[in-house]
């Protein structure tokens, strides 16, 4: 498969694009030559193959060619509300959470997090997860990149989430209903409507947190018996909403 790269810009068949800096690096690191074939995606759907016209020490030209409309995106859409994980535990559930198809990242400070962001840290940690998304998008095949929102306090969160943002759940130990049986039973509805599934950081949500949740619409939902670590609950939540909604 040709290496894919996004580039934030309208791209136009039969015209030749400066590529980004980014861009130029990772061409310069696959050792790519002219002539060479790529795919290029700009987020507003569909990709463009290319090849690659012209490269020097800090450029690189690329000839765009046909525009493709295959998408690989779910036939609904997720947003994942994740309390903020420590570590690199973050990074790697959002790179994987876009490869599972994910619509919308909501990073979330909850009161049991080991992290702490606000100001400008928040707002560095937002920019490095949108480029993890990016990455993630280039290496999967998705052509429509996921946005991360800005980091948000769970109260503050709760109150501007949209009427109609869809079937809303969470993921809880205290949980009566399964999630697979409930996507089962509501499959229809909660393709149409979309899902917001909302998880907890190490130590998940607080009795309280959960309770404020549930006023505001969300149904507590379990996975089974085995406590997951929350690296891999959102996760988990993820494949199989694919497996019972579509996607896989």
């Amino acid at each position: 498969m040709p290496p894919r790269f996004f580039v934030d810009t309208v791209l136009s068949p039969d015209t030749d694009l400066p590529l980004p800096e980014s861009v130029v690096r990772h061409v310069q690191v696959l050792r790519l030559a002219p002539g060479e074939p790529m795919v290029l995606f700009d987020g507003r759907g569909g990709s463009h193959a290319a090849t690659l016209a012209d490269i020097g020490k800090r450029h690189a030209v690329a000839r765009v060619g046909p525009h493709d409309a295959t998408e690989c995106e779910l036939p609904y859409r997720v947003t994942l509300a994740q309390g903020i994980a420590g570590g690199d535990k973050m990074d790697w559930l959002i790179e994987k959470a876009v490869e599972l198809g994910v619509g919308a990242i909501q990073p979330l400070q909850t009161g049991r997090a080991v992290v702490r962001l606000s100001g400008e840290r928040a707002q560095r940690r937002q920019a490095h997860w949108q480029a993890l998304v990016t990455a993630a998008c280039e290496q999967c095949g998705r052509n429509r990149l996921p946005s991360v929102a800005p980091v948000a306090g769970l109260p503050e969160w709760l109150a501007t989430l949209d009427p109609g943002a869809g079937q809303r759940l969470m993921l809880s130990p205290r949980a009566t209903h399964g999630l697979v049986a409930l996507a089962r039973a509501q499959r229809d509805d909660w393709i149409a409507r979309g899902v917001v599934l909302l998880i907890g950081p190490e130590g998940g949500l607080s009795p309280q947190e959960e309770e404020m949740a549930a006023a505001n619409g969300f149904t507590p939902v379990s996975l089974g018996p085995r406590i997951l670590r929350t690296e891999s609950a959102g996760l988990a939540c993820l494949a199989a909403l694919n497996a019972v909604l579509g996607g896989f």
